[in-house]
């Protein structure tokens, strides 16, 4: 019965979170803001988070500049009064 229970175990997902904190602009008139979201943990590296976050963006009209960092749940806490009502939105 254990031997099955750790193969479950092994078997299911991590668990691991990650999530990225972003720069993004809108045009006409120019408006900028800081924000973190959570990505797929397949995309926790900086190119993977800007691919998979770049599109959710853009459906809000907004234009990704960049990703500042990826991170873990850790951190998550100590940015949330930095993104404001960005944190966590896209």
């Amino acid at each position: 019965m254990l031997p099955a229970l750790i193969l479950l175990a092994l078997a299911s997902p991590a668990g691991a979170q990650c999530y990225a904190d972003y720069k993004a602009k809108q045009d006409n008139p120019l408006r900028l803001h800081y924000g973190v979201a959570q990505v797929p943990d397949s995309a926790c590296s900086k190119g993977g988070a800007a691919a998979a976050l770049a599109p959710r963006l853009a459906a809000g009209g907004w234009t990704l500049l960049n990703i500042v960092s990826v991170f873990g749940p850790d951190k998550l806490d100590s940015k949330k009064a930095s993104a404001g009502g960005y944190f966590l939105r896209y």
